[in-house]
């Protein structure tokens, strides 16, 4: 009986280091370089209860190393934590700033679209000729700007996206965010987001630089108002649209949100994992079948199985744990995280069917003191 578990688990991971976009190698990486030509770049960053961080972003922001013109337009989506005040004093100094108090949320909307849209509506943005969504707990490399814009000129991209470095600093972090980054890599290798005759898209959050041309295509944020999952949403759009974009990872730029134990990752995976599954239950039985022989059949096989079904599984282990390592060195983390990959994507498969409880409890996604219905 076992004999079948534990060679779908070689297949399906021989898939996976050889056929499968060479996720696991943890790149590309955008290299340092400057436009060409003077352009225009406007920043749009929705922040809401963000006054820990977003002093820190805006000044990385303001003294970006960029030979073109550079404005920001941050919406204060009604922060009850001094956010907007803390911006405008930074304003007062630097004119290219421009801090708007975000208006109350609209119906059929997230907070973060709402806010996106309204910075998307400003004079300074429409004017420009690419516009960069940032988060509110983002910090910028001085040349990072540049690097984007550099990129999407060359190549002709309609959106640059990176995977910001996360914070990984608690024993939380260091145990569970690697791991996030590899799953999202596996869930879409960055070699197929950037190939036009492809349809996977996505981009991360944290670093969207779009050509004005794209927001035209795409009406802005309006078609995934409801989204959750909003920059894979975005990425979807605008390749649907015959455009091109390209995805990777950041050097220059890092996340200073802070997940203090595991209860806060929980709530991050949870916020969204059902979303990631459309909302149905066959799919998540899929996965969880599929995450239990590919992550947790290797291991019982090592350990307990005999003969070739134990030096199968112990394979499967391994492999894993190697295609782990270039994520890890990146992250700077212990080549042994590695054989811990099973135990970690447990972690995350349990708070998976969390996000599945909240769903049927009636629950929609949480964030930021908000709870959105379910759109599907």
């Amino acid at each position: 009986m076992i004999f079948i578990p534990v060679l779908l688990s070689v297949v399906i991971w021989a898939w996976l280091l050889i056929g499968h976009g060479a996720f696991w190698r943890s790149g590309p990486v955008l290299g340092a370089a400057h436009p060409t030509r003077r352009l225009k770049v406007t920043v749009v960053i929705p922040a809401r209860d963000e006054a820990e961080h977003i002093a820190d972003t805006l000044r990385s922001l303001l003294i970006q190393q960029f030979d073109g013109e550079l404005k920001i337009v941050l919406v204060d989506d009604n922060s009850s934590d001094g956010t907007g005040v803390l911006a405008r004093e930074l304003g007062v100094t630097d004119g290219r700033l421009r801090v708007l108090d975000g208006e109350p949320l609209k119906t059929g909307w997230t907070g973060k679209m709402w806010a996106v849209s309204q910075g998307l509506r400003q004079m300074e943005t429409l004017a420009a000729d690419y516009v960069l969504l940032t988060d509110a707990d983002i910090v910028h490399g001085p040349g990072h700007l540049a690097s984007l814009v550099s990129r999407a000129e060359r190549d002709q991209l309609s959106l640059v996206s990176e995977m910001v470095r996360l914070r990984c600093e608690s024993l939380a972090e260091r145990a569970t965010l690697p791991a996030f980054v590899f799953f999202f890599q596996m869930l879409y290798p960055f070699r197929w987001v950037y190939d036009p005759g492809r349809t996977t898209a996505a981009a991360a959050g944290g670093t969207m630089l779009v050509s004005q041309e794209a927001l035209r295509k795409v009406d802005g944020v309006n078609r995934i108002s409801t989204a959750l999952i909003d920059d894979v949403a975005l990425a979807r759009e605008i390749k649907r649209e015959g455009l091109r974009i390209w995805l990777g990872h950041g050097d220059r730029v890092v996340s200073k949100r802070r997940y203090a134990g595991f209860r806060d990752v929980w709530e991050m995976i949870a916020r969204t994992a059902y979303v990631q599954l459309g909302y149905s239950p066959w799919i998540l039985i899929g996965t969880c079948a599929g995450m239990l022989l590919v992550y947790v059949e290797p291991v019982l096989a090592g350990i307990f199985a005999t003969g070739a079904l134990r030096w199968s599984g112990a394979v499967c282990w391994i492999a894993m744990a190697f295609a782990f390592q270039p994520t890890l060195w990146r992250y700077r983390r212990s080549p042994a995280w590695g054989l811990l990959l099973p135990v970690i994507g447990l972690f995350y498969l349990m708070a998976t069917i969390g996000s599945a409880v909240r769903f049927y409890q009636g629950r929609g996604g949480e964030w930021k003191n908000r709870n959105y219905p379910v759109h599907k």
